[in-house]
């Protein structure tokens, strides 16, 4: 890969690992930093990027093992939920992206990146038991009792069941 071809991957891509890091770790700053040094050390590996043929998903690996051990190197994991948002004035998500990123943080971290990896990357299953270097069966398990875990989490309390006819 190019220098040229390096800027314009980065140029395409950044924006979107970010925020499906964010998703991921449900950290902003967090999301922004391992992404940003993943491509760093993907520059050094420029010429083995191309010759992978999924750079993106080289990226994305890197970044979430940079984040899993910033992780292990802190005495408690609940500081990486409490960090302030972003310096400035920023619109603020809506109540539904912050309803869904609470949810998200109620499932378990493997089924919370395997749910990040099918629905906001918009990978199959195959691809994301490479990625995580799960089996096929283990991923549609984590899909499946992700959504469980999620739609009880989101239902709407003002809406009240239908009582059984």
């Amino acid at each position: 890969m190019t220098i040229e071809e390096f800027e314009e991957f980065y140029a395409q891509a950044a924006g979107r690992l970010t925020g499906q890091l964010y998703v991921m770790l449900g950290d902003h700053h967090e999301a922004q930093d391992v992404v940003q040094e993943a491509f760093v050390r993907g520059w050094g590996r420029r010429r083995q990027l191309d010759r992978d043929g999924r750079p993106e998903a080289w990226i994305r690996t890197v970044a979430w093992r940079l984040a899993v051990s910033r992780w292990r190197g802190r005495r408690r994991t609940a500081d990486a939920w409490q960090r302030t948002a972003p310096a400035g004035h920023v619109e603020g998500p809506g109540p539904e992206a912050v309803a869904l990123v609470e949810a998200l943080r109620q499932l378990p971290l493997k089924q919370r990146r395997t749910m990040a990896l099918h629905y906001v990357c918009d990978l199959t299953v195959e691809q994301i038991a490479a990625e995580t270097s799960l089996s096929t069966s283990t991923v549609k398990t984590h899909l499946s009792r992700g959504r469980v875990t999620l739609s009880r989490h989101l239902q709407d309390p003002r809406i009240e069941e239908a009582p059984d006819a």
